[in-house]
């Protein structure tokens, strides 16, 4: 049972006032909000042992260093890394994926190809056409069915001898699908195909045992699991970490240095040139303290309660089609209303206090499929309530009785 109120009260931004009106934050697909226990190990850090990593010998550094490696372990651990150095800490999901892209350069050529979804975020797009540009490699796409889920017979069509990668997102950011990922990489591996699954929407709801996957590459972003900004983790297995390049040089990454040569440092640090945000790091592993705490199957029977309520509510509203209706989502519901712009219905829920997202949301062949510029989107947290999704509804008819 989740104890809501308490919950909320740990979230101090949800106390304030937008428009006069109490915020109702459903953009949480774009970022989760914070909790007070994370605030506090950001200024802890700031005010305490605010030092750099992994080079020096006084107590701050130590300090610094120990508490940035705890975080690595708290991260390891809810992934079920089977080791620390298979954790590369990152800026984010983007920078994961360009990590990897990066490293796969060197090992492509003109006759392979790399398989990707129709339902990407354009940041597990764009790297790979980048990619295939670069090598002459040939990009191949699971197109999607009407309902948000990919076509999976079509799938089994694409993989050849030639596929050498293939990278899906676990969950649709723009429609809540979540995608037979156990399934694909099965089949890819069946054809000796690396997989990479870009977790950072999926991250927020549910656990991924990366070791019971079997997957090969897994990514998410702290900010969207009660995280700060700029700092990501990119799972790799060691033997694929040990076989890619560099994707920066700098201090850290490095083992020895003469204008003659260099050689590198082993995992993980041959991927974390420079200094880290040392402070997002530590913080992030505060945050997946707090929502283990919680309990990720807490969480996520909760956060479908409330995208069952709010799908039942929408579907009264006359003129109003979802988008992305599988049985298997997470709590994130796109909409439309027919002869009404998504950008005027988010622009009057913003002055009743809620926020909303409207747009492509970074996934435009999605509503080129749909043939639409964009949608609506609410995506749910468990610190939300279905008070707030009922206030929702009724700012929403209003709105689109003021734009009909």
């Amino acid at each position: 049972m989740i104890d809501i109120q308490k919950i909320r009260a740990d979230f101090p931004i949800l106390q304030r006032k937008i428009n006069g009106k109490s915020l109702v934050y459903f953009d949480n697909a774009a970022t989760s909000q914070t909790p007070k226990q994370v605030i506090d190990a950001i200024t802890d850090y700031y005010t305490q042992y605010n030092a750099n990593i992994h080079r020096g010998v006084h107590t701050l550094s130590s300090e610094a260093t120990d508490a940035f490696e705890q975080a690595r372990q708290k991260i390891q651990k809810h992934f079920n890394a089977k080791e620390p150095c298979e954790i590369i800490v990152t800026s984010g999901a983007t920078h994961s994926v360009n990590i990897v892209a990066h490293g796969f350069q060197d090992l492509l050529g003109a006759t392979d190809e790399v398989i990707v979804s129709e339902v990407e975020h354009h940041s597990n797009i764009v790297p790979w056409q980048m990619l295939c540009q670069k090598t002459g490699a040939r990009l191949k796409v699971i197109p999607m069915k009407h309902s948000g889920a990919l076509d999976i017979s079509v799938f089994d069509k694409l993989l050849t001898t030639n596929t050498k990668l293939v990278v899906v997102n676990h969950v649709s950011n723009a429609l809540g699908t979540i995608n037979p990922i156990e399934e694909i990489i099965e089949k890819a591996h069946n054809y000796n195909a690396a997989v990479l699954i870009d977790g950072a929407q999926s991250s927020a709801h549910f656990k991924a045992d990366v070791q019971e996957l079997d997957v090969d590459f897994y990514l998410a972003s702290a900010h969207k699991i009660c995280g700060p900004t700029g700092v990501g983790f990119l799972y790799g297995k060691k033997a694929w970490l040990e076989k890619l390049p560099p994707y920066q040089g700098g201090g850290e990454m490095i083992d020895q240095v003469s204008f003659e040569k260099t050689t590198y440092a082993g995992l993980p640090h041959k991927f974390e040139a420079g200094t880290p945000n040392i402070c997002g790091v530590i913080a992030s592993g505060y945050a997946l303290d707090y929502m283990n705490h919680i309990g990720f199957d807490v969480i996520e029977a909760y956060e479908q309660e409330l995208l069952n309520y709010a799908t039942n509510e929408l579907l009264k509203i006359k003129g109003l089609t979802i988008y992305g209706t599988t049985s298997k989502k997470t709590a994130v519901i796109s909409f439309g209303i027919k002869g009404i712009h998504p950008y005027d219905i988010g622009t009057l829920l913003d002055k009743m206090g809620i926020a909303v997202r409207t747009g492509h949301h970074c996934a435009q062949p999605i509503m080129d499929y749909y043939q639409i510029s964009g949608t609506i989107r609410a995506s749910f947290a468990f610190y939300n309530t279905k008070k707030e999704i009922t206030y929702f509804i009724s700012c929403l008819e209003k709105a689109i009785m003021m734009l009909a």
